[in-house]
């Protein structure tokens, strides 16, 4: 399972987050994510992380996740990446939006239980895992 468990957590964040029928294939019907942004703790079920989905793909011309490292024990997984976006109003200047750590446990090969903790974005000149 550890392999495809990597696959699923690295696909669900370098989906095209426009898609929700996409992003909704990854995740089990009964997910929770805990997510410690920088704005505050959310807590996040289903409807509530494509709710997020849809307002980053309204609000930027193009997201990308760049990910840096994953690994995976059984069924969870660790993942650490950046989203790049284009805005609309800009879209020739792609600019970090923000640095993510992430641990999901799978279940029937879906998200299912998850921690998601993020900083806001800044240019950095070399990778940590470099």
């Amino acid at each position: 399972m550890s392999i495809k468990a990597t696959e699923v957590v690295q696909k669900f964040y370098q989906t095209n987050i426009s898609e929700d029928e996409s992003v909704r294939g990854f995740l089990h019907p009964e997910v929770e994510l805990t997510w410690y942004a920088t704005t505050g703790v959310k807590k996040l079920n289903l409807e509530g992380i494509q709710k997020i989905s849809k307002e980053l793909a309204s609000s930027f011309d193009s997201l990308r996740a760049e990910v840096e490292k994953v690994f995976a024990k059984r069924e969870n997984v660790a993942i650490h990446f950046t989203y790049y976006v284009r805005t609309i109003e800009n879209p020739d200047e792609e600019m970090p939006l923000a640095h993510f750590v992430a641990i999901w446990e799978l279940k029937d090969k879906k998200l299912y239980r998850g921690v998601q903790i993020s900083q806001l974005g800044e240019e950095i000149e070399k990778s940590p895992w470099a």
